[in-house]
């Protein structure tokens, strides 16, 4: 199931092709796959507190969302073998292809809203 990220304070989509991982196996595998993320791609890993980009093979930006969605952390190009400790309250975190969150604008304290992609905007 894909989804689209869209910040609610400025109307910009932060991602329109964003999968879940949201089970421990999607979790642990995370982006350790992949050699990259495209434009408009994302990851929403739920529940987690925190990230780490040990074996990465590219740097990533990374939002940690409240129970709300509001933006509680907010890192940009953190690069492979990196760790970002949890901040209090987090429940997920967005990883996205680096530079998307200085590009769309998106701050802490920005709210990202989560909704399922329409069909054939994939």
């Amino acid at each position: 199931m894909a989804l689209v990220a869209r910040n609610i304070d400025t109307g910009a989509v932060v991602a329109d092709r964003v999968g879940v991982a949201d089970t421990r196996a999607t979790r642990a595998v995370g982006l350790l796959s992949r050699d990259g993320l495209e434009p408009g791609e994302g990851l929403w890993i739920v529940p987690s507190r925190g990230v780490h980009t040990c074996w990465m093979r590219f740097a990533i930006d990374v939002i940690a969302l409240d129970e709300r969605g509001v933006i509680i952390d907010r890192v940009v190009h953190l690069k492979p073998w990196r760790i970002r400790l949890p901040r209090r309250g987090t429940a997920g975190v967005l990883e996205l292809p680096a530079g998307t969150l200085d590009e769309s604008g998106t701050r802490v304290g920005h709210r990202i809203e989560f909704a399922q992609a329409q069909a054939g905007s994939l």
